[in-house]
């Protein structure tokens, strides 16, 4: 087990990281509100979940474990892109830029913009959710799975569509800028998430419980930690079961702010009420 420290990879990584930092600086010397240090936090540990992911030995074990490959795929699906959402990047990234490449990006992503209605449309409630889905149960077929092990560029295709479709997937819930849907009912986002929940968490099932075994090219790998093949899938299983609990923290943060946003509705409504019954005498 090693750290692989892929240039492509690092190349990324040190461009998405220096950009936002040195965008978030300019930021924070004129005061925007937007600059605020947990921001920049959420970005770098976003950034350092993508490292620990794919450059990590949690990368050259996820070729000889089943159970690691669902470590690695957590931190890109679960971790990563919503640490990366709710630092905000696109504003910080942008000040990063000279002001002519800066205005561009803006007309790019302003009203009425192709551009704008792509990724608008793409991060639609419905598309998002079934483009999350489709993709993370195709690449668990087994024809599929065992041809990303096989070959490394749909290995890395994979990793970048996992990716990428929870960051459609995550931005309703966090909707960062630009802002694209105006704001969602509570009540939308939370079935969006629960139902999201609940397929994640059967397809660990539907993995964790066969008396056989779905990807045959982990029998020819060496054993590690005692674990058998039918073992080690289990474990796996049980690992994507388990992460579904994770879509919990979003969904108890969007309950509470559902309860706030009603209690704050019943006082000005008690308030206005007060105020109306003075008036009146």
């Amino acid at each position: 087990t090693h750290w692989s420290w892929r240039p492509d990879v690092l190349f990324v990584l040190v461009a998405l990281g220096s950009a936002y930092t040195i965008g978030w600086r300019r930021l924070r010397k004129r005061r925007a509100r937007i600059a605020r240090p947990w921001r920049l936090g959420c970005y770098l540990a976003g950034l350092g979940t993508l490292g620990l992911a794919l450059l990590s030995p949690i990368d050259a074990l996820a070729s000889l474990l089943f159970s690691m490959h669902m470590v690695q795929h957590e931190l890109l699906i679960l971790v990563a892109p919503s640490l990366l959402l709710l630092a905000d990047p696109l504003p910080a990234s942008l000040w990063a830029l000279p002001r002519r490449p800066r205005r561009g990006v803006r007309r790019l992503l302003g009203r009425g913009a192709p551009v704008r209605q792509v990724v608008r449309a793409a991060t639609w409630m419905p598309v998002a959710w079934a483009v999350f889905v489709v993709t993370l149960w195709a690449w668990h077929l087994p024809a599929a799975y065992e041809a990303a092990l096989q070959y490394e560029i749909l290995h890395d295709l994979e990793h970048l569509t996992f990716f990428g479709s929870a960051l459609l997937f995550w931005w309703p819930i966090i909707n960062p800028a630009p802002r694209l849907h105006g704001r969602i009912p509570y009540g939308f986002r939370i079935v969006y998430v629960l139902a999201a929940t609940f397929q994640y968490a059967a397809l660990g099932f539907l993995i964790a419980v066969p008396e056989r075994l779905l990807y045959p090219s982990y029998a020819a790998a060496p054993r590690l930690w005692g674990l058998s093949p039918l073992h080690d899938q289990a474990f796996g299983g049980g690992i994507m079961s388990e992460g579904a609990m994770m879509f919990l923290l979003p969904l108890l943060v969007l309950v509470a702010q559902w309860l706030n946003d009603e209690e704050r509705r019943t006082r000005r409504r008690e308030s206005l009420a007060r105020k109306a019954g003075e008036a009146a005498r």
